[in-house]
């Protein structure tokens, strides 16, 4: 009989990641916002305003939109086993925007205002 996984296969914030880091990997950033780019050339509606911006290629289109948080995509992180988690974009962009926040607070903290 196979064993229940103990973790939650979709997760949905950051303390239920178990595999991989807690965090948005250098080359998982990459691989979605080549994949949002290549939509947006293909002709996909962007899913901000683009009128503020001042260059509308789609590599900073999608930049922008995973800056935002607002890439309705989910990233699949797996183990040899064969288990794995499916982990919304959206949750790691809101983890990295925490950790920004609270760095910029200890330099404060530190160095004081500028």
């Amino acid at each position: 009989m196979q064993e229940q996984q103990k973790y939650p296969r979709l997760v949905k914030s950051v303390d239920d990641i178990v595999i991989g880091p807690k965090r948005i990997t250098k080359y998982e950033r990459a691989r979605i916002i080549a994949a949002r780019a290549l939509q947006l050339a293909l002709g996909a509606p962007p899913l901000i305003d683009v009128s503020k911006l001042e260059l509308k290629d789609p590599v900073i289109v999608a930049e922008k939109e995973f800056e935002m948080g607002v890439i309705p995509m989910i990233i699949k992180r797996e183990l040899s086993n064969g288990e794995y988690q499916l982990i919304p974009v959206k949750v790691l962009v809101e983890a990295e925007k925490k950790r920004r926040e609270e760095i910029e607070k200890m330099i404060k903290d530190i160095f004081g205002e500028k």
